[in-house]
């Protein structure tokens, strides 16, 4: 299962057919509900009386993955510790592994060698992201609000 593996699947997932997405619309709206107090919920399966307790924290993830497959996305699970090539690094962040390099030398994102290759954590790349993407809506909120100062109409 890709889900425990410690690196990214060697594909990238496929997009959910139209069929999966509109069933993902309506399982997502379903186990939304179910999220109530609590560390955990219980679910009984349909094939059997079978009742499950699953952590909150999960469910509310496989609603986000349903949620994400209703709109047409695909969806990958990768554990944060898990250890990334800079060729899947840069897949992640969509830019360039040279440019990723760089990120690393100029000590934007950590990593470590394993022999001669880098390796860097899921979670270094995904808070780089984070950060990126923050810093990036500042940039954008201080343009609409200079172009709104000038009056430009947009």
């Amino acid at each position: 299962m890709a889900a425990l593996r410690n690196t990214l699947p060697p594909s990238p997932p496929a997009p959910p057919t139209a069929h999966e997405a509109e069933l993902a619309l309506s399982s997502s709206r379903l186990l939304a509900a179910c999220l109530g107090q609590g560390d955990s919920a219980r679910l009984r399966v349909h094939d059997g009386n079978d009742v499950i307790e699953v952590p909150i924290v999960a469910l509310r993830m496989l609603v986000d993955i349903l949620a994400n497959m209703a709109e047409g996305r695909a969806v990958g699970i990768m554990p944060l510790h898990a250890e990334l090539t800079t060729q899947q690094a840069a897949d992640l962040l969509n830019v360039s592994r040279p440019f990723l390099v760089a990120l690393i030398d100029a000590g934007d994102i950590a990593c470590h060698m394993v022999g001669t290759h880098r390796r860097i954590y899921a979670r270094d790349v995904m808070a780089y992201k984070a950060k990126r993407d923050a810093e990036g809506k500042v940039a954008m909120e201080a343009l609409a609000a200079q172009a709104q100062d000038l009056g430009l109409g947009y």
